[in-house]
């Protein structure tokens, strides 16, 4: 399959196949007589779940970190295994964020439907926002 077939089955543009052809994320095509690239279809699955792992919010370092454990073989499962449940605490905790800004869309949009002014008035939604953690920097030690 030629890359302008790839890129219509997969929706990608053919400079994002190059692109992620050139930094790792996908393995070397093979090439035709004329130099072109030629990919195997197998190649269409290995998108789709990239496209996942985007779609969910991996950060490019984590997908080439599990590309490269992936072409390494099977003996890299373990440490593709952790990664992915790392990947997908992170990706439940972003659904339960959603959730609870859901909820208060929700909790307005019933209070326009009844023609409640009390909407106008309850647009703090704090107290069902989940609580985040703040991080904070060390003070510098001043000079004198």
């Amino acid at each position: 399959m030629k890359i302008g077939d790839l890129a219509k089955r997969t929706g990608l543009t053919a400079h994002t196949l190059r692109y992620y052809e050139r930094i790792g994320l996908l393995p070397r095509a093979l090439r035709d007589t004329s130099g072109q690239r030629d990919y195997d279809a197998s190649i269409l699955t290995w998108i789709a779940f990239l496209g996942r792992l985007k779609t969910t919010g991996m950060p490019i370092r984590d997908m080439l970190r599990y590309a490269k454990l992936r072409s390494r073989g099977a003996a890299t499962e373990d440490a593709r295994r952790v990664l992915l449940q790392q990947h997908r605490e992170k990706v439940q905790a972003h659904i339960a964020e959603l959730q609870a800004c859901l909820t208060v869309l929700d909790t307005k949009i019933a209070g326009y439907a009844a023609g409640a002014s009390k909407v106008e008035i309850d647009d703090d939604a704090t107290a069902i926002r989940p609580a985040r953690t703040v991080r904070t920097r060390p003070a510098r030690a001043r000079g004198n």
